[in-house]
């Protein structure tokens, strides 16, 4: 049995990216939530409140481009 190569389309012919790119942005999002709640924490034990305000925007940013990640999905 042989399979018709022809039925099939590439990554490149349908301008999708491959399901590696598309996670990599959604870690790299959760790694920088997480840096920014870890580092709101110790600021918040440290009373350091520009550390803190540095971690929420960070958290805040990362969970903006998770949201964007999770529409541009859902939208697809």
């Amino acid at each position: 049995m042989e399979i018709d190569k022809s039925k099939f389309k590439s990554l490149e012919e349908t301008d999708e990216p491959a399901p590696m790119d598309q996670v990599e942005e959604r870690v790299e999002a959760e790694m920088k939530r997480i840096e920014g709640n870890a580092k709101e924490q110790v600021a918040s034990g440290l009373n350091h409140e520009k550390l803190a305000r540095e971690g929420r925007r960070m958290k805040e940013d990362a969970e903006g481009k998770l949201k964007d990640l999770r529409e541009e999905k859902t939208n697809d």
